[in-house]
């Protein structure tokens, strides 16, 4: 008789909890395999693959669905090696896992792209690429360094512009390796030497187009984070229009190349003379405008004091009037009355006496005079 087990499983229980380990498993939710794609199938619905190792003992079946297919910066082809980015699914009818891909890179170029992006992600939530740490450049600087190969053609390329821009401009050349092995340490040594000098304004980081991996060195952390300290603000001029480097991303100001970079750093003296002269005109022509509006007004103005009529009978009413007025302020004025040999009697309150029943005996008075002023005191009223 077989003994009953109170723990058996049934086939869907068993699969529901592998389908939890795994579905919820922290390294397998974003998981990243590269393989070799040993079959492959396009569905209605999606892609449907199969991974094989490089010695060919184990396989992975994978999925991408239709949805992601456009996000995808390569498609996964038969008998090529890939990398793809994906979370662990299991499939509960059948009892099978498979992978659902995200992402599918080629290996070589595909990995290295993977580690820029992962650096690339790092260094932005750090802040590193912010738009409001950028800093302005000057306008008219007299020094300028350039951090480049001795010889380089971006170097050659960054002189001449430079000198025909502004003849007068300094350049401080601080040589560097930017390309192999040694670059990104000689990068890193060649900013610092710069901020040691504080002659420079403006720096340069330069270099000519060429192979991806010969602008590996760019992406360096070591000169990112350089390029973010250095107390000077730098434009890179890095490669050709369609390159694009973290050293782009966190630089001040990002010129497509050398030539643009130094175009960038500079003002044209040409320019600047040709723009000067037009503000100059500008002003003479604001000036002498303003001086036409001026001069049409006053010749206005004189032409209404020549129409005028200076015996108007207006203008003699006028000043009759003000005669008349005149006299009556002088016959109202307190000091022409006591010139007239009149006085100002006041109690010492300073309230007029007007009458003598204001008064009483003993009372002490006042009197204003045309020449001064004397105190009195009452001693009889009459009537």
């Amino acid at each position: 008789m077989i003994e009953k087990i109170e723990t058996a499983l049934s086939v869907r229980g068993l699969t529901e909890y592998i389908k939890l380990l795994l579905e919820e498993d922290p390294q397998l939710i974003q998981v990243w395999v590269t393989g070799e794609v040993s079959s492959l199938h396009v569905h209605r619905v999606g892609i449907f693959f199969t991974l094989t190792d490089n010695q060919g003992q184990a396989t992975i079946k994978c999925v991408v669905w239709n949805g992601q297919k456009e996000r995808l910066l390569e498609l996964p082809k038969l008998g090529t090696e890939i990398l793809v980015k994906g979370n662990v699914r299991l499939y509960g009818k059948k009892g099978e896992y498979q992978l659902t891909v995200f992402q599918v890179l080629a290996t070589g170029e595909g990995l290295q792209a993977l580690r820029y992006q992962q650096l690339k992600s790092r260094l932005a939530s750090e802040g590193l690429f912010d738009k409001h740490l950028k800093r302005t450049l000057p306008s008219f600087p007299q020094v300028i360094a350039v951090v480049s190969a001795a010889t380089a053609a971006a170097w050659g390329d960054i002189q001449k512009t430079l000198s025909q821009r502004n003849p007068g401009i300094k350049v401080l050349f601080s040589p560097a390796t930017v390309q192999g092995f040694e670059a990104a340490s000689s990068i890193v040594k060649a900013i610092e030497r710069v901020n040691n000098d504080r002659r420079a304004e403006v720096i340069i980081l330069a270099r000519g187009g060429g192979a991806v991996e010969d602008l590996f060195c760019f992406n360096d952390e070591r000169v990112v984070r350089a390029i973010a300290e250095s107390s000077i603000p730098i434009i890179t001029g890095i490669g050709h229009q369609r390159d694009e480097t973290l050293a782009d991303l966190v630089a001040d100001v990002n010129a497509h190349t050398p030539t643009a970079a130094a175009e960038m750093a500079v003002p044209s003296y040409e320019v600047l003379r040709i723009e000067h002269q037009q503000r100059k005109e500008r002003l003479v022509a604001s000036l002498k405008q303003r001086l036409r509006k001026e001069s049409d007004q006053l010749a206005s103005l004189k032409n209404r004091l020549k129409n005028l009529p200076v015996n108007a009978t207006s203008l003699r009413e006028a000043k009759m009037k003000t005669v008349m007025l005149k006299q009556k302020l002088e016959a109202l004025d307190p000091h022409g009355v006591l010139e007239r040999g009149f006085s100002l009697v006041q109690q010492t309150d300073g309230e007029i006496i007007r009458e003598s029943e204001q008064l009483i005996e003993g009372q002490e008075l006042t009197i204003q005079l045309p020449q001064g002023t004397i105190k009195v005191k009452v001693t009889e009223i009459l009537s």
